[in-house]
């Protein structure tokens, strides 16, 4: 009995990624950190800034995402998210840039705690990616 299951992650310009050859992926919900694998209850979340690992019989991929919404059913997940980011492919200077950008917006006066959580983890993420 085989154990993969479908993944589609899709963001506003296209379909980032379709692999059928998965064999778990660990994302960054509200939650907290949630595996994923084959026949896994159905579930729907909210993602937080940080990185997806996919596992698969074909290689591992690591992506970072600011956010999205996550749906596992029938073994098939499926991420939205306005931004990913593949780690293998990401430079130090982007990396830099959206540092920057995540402290500016942290600096903005009025932020509300809700925005402020969300900024936070953007940061303590890009950093640990050294």
């Amino acid at each position: 009995m085989t154990e993969e299951f479908k993944i589609e992650i899709v963001n506003p310009e296209k379909s980032f990624l379709i692999k059928e050859d998965v064999l778990e992926v660990i994302v960054p919900a509200f939650e907290g950190e949630m595996g994923i694998l084959k026949d896994h209850i159905s579930i729907i979340s909210f993602l937080k800034p940080g990185i997806i690992r996919v596992l698969s019989k074909s290689g591992d991929e690591n992506y970072y995402v600011e956010d999205g919404i996550v749906e596992f059913k029938n073994n098939n997940l499926s991420i939205l998210t306005s931004t990913i980011l593949n780690l293998s492919k990401l430079d130090k200077t982007k990396q830099q840039d959206l540092l920057k950008i995540a402290e500016d917006e942290l600096g903005k006066p009025g932020i509300n705690d809700q925005s402020k959580y969300l900024v936070d983890q953007k940061i303590e993420v890009l950093k640990s990616l050294n």
